[in-house]
């Protein structure tokens, strides 16, 4: 039996990235179809590169021509119309179809905890969610009545070495290192589950091709649950400060900065912590095995090793300004 062939949409990104080079470390043959624009995440040698546009369905059939795969897996896809697209591409032509949705499509907040698979689909604070929770009922539909080998994966909050687990990418760095007050949501005890996208990938590469996972959804995460005072200590300490902290109510960080305060209604204010149960009952050895306090000094380091990477967000960092300024305790 030869390989099995892969087709990643995307491949690059912060999650894929970490799949795409486990894949070929595996022995997996495989097929990326992206812009080809990445610089940050090259693809893995061995890897098989199709330029395409993926919102073009005409380019993708002109790069990938008449090919089958044992499993597609589409990065990329944010709402429904992505979805079809998908469903029009790579009906009877993939034994499996992997969507990567988004932990943030669980109930939130949630009712108990930790979540499972089984925990209810339901944000009504954060449009993204609500998008990837329309395409995954499209794919339950379409593999209840026509079989369509769809298999759903949530990712949590995973990152890798360019990704600051704060907003505004290096807004809250470049604060703690002057001295800065950071602001960090709520009373800083509600609970978050980080995972290293190396972790990540050592849970995914395996549901790959597995007659287990059709039908099913899956979340993968890290056991590392951490405060987010816990966070922002760990961040301060890779960067060899200590953290100068504000407290600011989700709601009026929300009030202050809609964008910004959406992501917390409708996500990291609530604590959220993960049952991996159904995941391990395919891959039994899954195990994550990289502390934030690691991931860190990772991020910090990048982040160093060129100052043009260190770019503030001005309007964040005026935003995180008058927040501290109206909630410091004096």
């Amino acid at each position: 039996m030869g390989a099995l062939t892969v087709l990643f949409i995307g491949g690059s990104g912060i999650i894929s990235s970490a799949c795409s080079a486990l894949a070929v470390e595996r022995g997996l043959d495989l097929h990326v179809l992206n812009r080809g624009e990445s610089t940050t995440r090259p693809l893995p040698q061995g890897a098989t590169p199709h330029r395409a546009d993926v919102r073009d369905p005409a380019s993708v059939r002109e790069a990938l021509g008449d090919a089958e795969f044992d499993a597609v897996v589409d990065w990329v896809a944010f709402t429904p119309d992505h979805v079809r697209a998908d469903l029009d591409l790579f009906r009877g032509r993939t034994g499996q179809y992997v969507f990567i949705s988004s932990a943030s499509a669980y109930q939130t907040p949630p009712s108990r905890i930790p979540v499972t698979e089984s925990t209810p689909l339901r944000n009504p604070f954060w449009q993204y969610s609500r998008d990837k929770i329309a395409c995954e009922q499209l794919l339950v539909d379409a593999y209840r009545d026509t079989g369509f080998p769809a298999t759903i994966v949530r990712p949590s909050h995973t990152y890798d070495r360019t990704l600051v687990p704060f907003d505004g990418g290096w807004t809250v760095p470049a604060r703690m290192r002057a001295g800065r007050e950071v602001v960090v949501h709520g009373d800083g005890t509600s609970l978050w589950t980080l995972t290293h996208h190396t972790d990540f990938a050592r849970g995914f590469v395996p549901l790959l091709a597995s007659p287990r996972t059709l039908g099913e959804a899956f979340h993968i995460t890290g056991d590392d649950v951490l405060t987010w005072d816990q966070i922002a200590h760990a961040l301060a300490a890779a960067l060899g400060v200590q953290p100068r902290i504000v407290h600011v109510p989700s709601d009026a960080v929300a009030a202050a900065d809609a964008e910004w305060g959406a992501g917390l209604l409708g996500d990291k204010a609530h604590s959220m912590v993960f049952d991996n149960t159904k995941v391990r009952s395919v891959v039994p050895d899954f195990v994550a095995t990289v502390p934030f306090e690691r991931g860190a000094r990772e991020i910090v380091d990048w982040f160093d090793q060129d100052p043009a990477r260190q770019r503030v967000d001005e309007h964040l960092d005026a935003v995180m300004d008058h927040l501290v300024e109206t909630h410091r305790v004096r």
